[in-house]
């Protein structure tokens, strides 16, 4: 059985489709990485699953519950936690109260929310950090923030929005095996990545997107060799390179 079950999704803004009956399963424990040129409908996808926007038409269920246009606070409280591409940490608080803010959604004190904040921090190497001002951070340390945040709220399923965007090399490997890791330890990861030698990496499943469609979905290598793939998204990457 899936734990995510995307059953004809669909999406549209006035007269523009952003999604076009897009069905998907991510499988449990597995990383599935959403690729496709910038437009293509990938964050309409994520914030449709997640409950920032109700979906135009289309099904989503987690564990085989329906939780179609769940506000996001009911999505997160039932397993699905999300980061964002442009991060935006509580500036003004450190980065274990950042952390702390976000445990709360499961943890009923101060005290017990800071724990679980506290172990989250050392899984994303942030532990030195605790106590340093969010709005401080480089932006490495701020993507390990927005993945900390997500983590502390005890997801069943991982959703990351380009959390290697901006990035040096090295600096996406290191979060590339932080992804590995809490993926051996039973975390299911949806992920959208431009970063492809990441996804080729680390993704059991690639989804491709194309102006709002589905237009391939495989195992990297597949997905790699495919001519509509490399058509509409690989190719124009390696022409910008």
């Amino acid at each position: 059985m899936s734990l995510l079950a995307v059953k004809g999704l669909t999406r549209h803004f006035a007269g523009l489709i952003a999604l076009k009956d897009v069905s998907f399963d991510v499988a449990p424990g597995s990383i599935t990485a959403l690729i496709g040129p910038n437009g293509a409908g990938k964050t309409t996808c994520f914030n449709v699953i997640a409950g920032a926007m109700p979906p135009s038409g289309g099904t989503v269920a987690l564990d085989g519950a329906d939780v179609t246009g769940l506000a996001p606070e009911r999505a997160c409280a039932l397993g699905i936690a999300r980061t964002f591409q442009i991060v935006r940490p509580l500036a003004g608080l450190s980065v274990i109260e950042n952390v702390t803010v976000a445990a709360l959604v499961r943890e009923r004190s101060i005290v017990g929310a800071r724990a679980q904040a506290a172990r989250v921090r050392a899984q994303v190497g942030l532990e030195h950090k605790a106590e340093s001002p969010a709005g401080g951070l480089t932006l490495p340390e701020r993507k390990m923030l927005e993945l900390a945040k997500a983590l502390a709220t005890r997801p069943r399923l991982l959703m990351l929005d380009e959390v290697m965007a901006g990035l040096r090399p090295a600096e996406a490997m290191k979060v590339a095996a932080v992804i590995e890791g809490l993926n051996a330890s039973g975390l299911t990861v949806l992920l959208i990545e431009h970063v492809m030698r990441v996804v080729m990496a680390i993704a059991r499943t690639v989804i491709v997107l194309h102006h709002g469609e589905k237009i391939a979905e495989g195992a990297p290598g597949a997905i790699a060799a495919d001519p509509r793939v490399v058509e509409c998204y690989l190719g124009n990457l390696g022409r910008k390179r």
